[in-house]
């Protein structure tokens, strides 16, 4: 930011939850407001694990694009929903393995522009805007995307822990192949989602919560999440519980909700 621009104001609390801030209440994080915490508190009623499953959610991402970042070369990365700036980003961990690694955020939350400009000033390889993923092709298409991003050169596309806030009648799959079309040979998607256990109605209620308080919450099928990675081949191990992809540490039960209610996996585009 230079000395003549302005910072863009951050929004204030206009009464309306977003699951970039209720993701952040999960994270113990400090940028959310009192409607968001109300949202949070439902759900965490309906499955006390969530902030276990947040946890989760946040370490596999490190995770993968770490691997990515060191074992497959990957030097850009698409930050689709990434939320709240929060300790160990994406783009830090890419640039520990790499310094000249490239990484645009993606927010449809205006206070994650504000908060995310203020910590990336200084850092000319990240990058952050608002925009709405149901349009995948204005993401792509937009000019500070382009300015990062080579579309001619393999990319991550991340979708960690946002698929599940795209209803069915906007098209997930849609979104998701408009996406890997636009990379390249050599690239990489990476998806979580929140996943049904079964029949359990802990999935249906915890559903039925996000989508009255929140406006979107969808639980999927694991055959509904395969569906996503049509087209391309899927890195070991799969798509599996959270904790359990390539993890670095014993995980001694894997039967609980805390580690089988998120699923998510990695596929490469051939």
């Amino acid at each position: 930011m230079s000395a003549t621009e302005q910072p863009e104001p951050v929004i204030l609390d206009d009464g309306v939850p977003t699951a970039a801030r209720v993701y952040d209440v999960m994270l113990d994080g400090k940028d959310n407001y009192a409607i968001d915490r109300q949202v949070a508190e439902a759900s965490l009623a309906v499955m006390p694990e969530l902030k276990e499953i947040a946890r989760h959610n946040r370490e596999i991402l490190h995770r993968v694009v770490r691997h990515l970042a060191t074992e497959a070369g990957i030097t850009q990365f698409l930050d689709l929903g990434s939320g709240l700036p929060t300790v160990r980003n994406t783009h830090e961990v890419a640039q520990e393995a790499n310094p000249d690694a490239r990484v645009a955020y993606v927010d449809i939350d205006p206070i994650v522009l504000a908060h995310g400009r203020a910590r990336l000033q200084d850092n000319d390889n990240v990058g952050i805007i608002t925009a709405d993923i149901r349009k995948p092709r204005e993401v792509l298409d937009n000019p500070e995307v382009r300015g990062l991003i080579d579309f001619s050169k393999p990319v991550c596309v991340m979708l960690c822990g946002i698929l599940h806030h795209i209803l069915d009648e906007e098209d997930p799959q849609n979104i998701v192949d408009t996406l890997r079309e636009a990379v390249p040979s050599g690239s990489y998607l990476f998806i979580t989602n929140f996943t049904k256990l079964g029949d359990s109605p802990q999935s249906q209620e915890l559903e039925r919560v996000l989508l009255s308080q929140l406006g979107t919450g969808r639980v999927r099928s694991p055959e509904e999440l395969a569906r996503f990675f049509t087209g391309l081949e899927l890195i070991p191990p799969g798509i599996v519980p959270l904790p359990l992809w390539r993890p670095e540490k014993v995980i001694t039960d894997a039967t609980t909700v805390g580690v089988r209610f998120m699923t998510g996996g990695v596929g490469y585009k051939p």
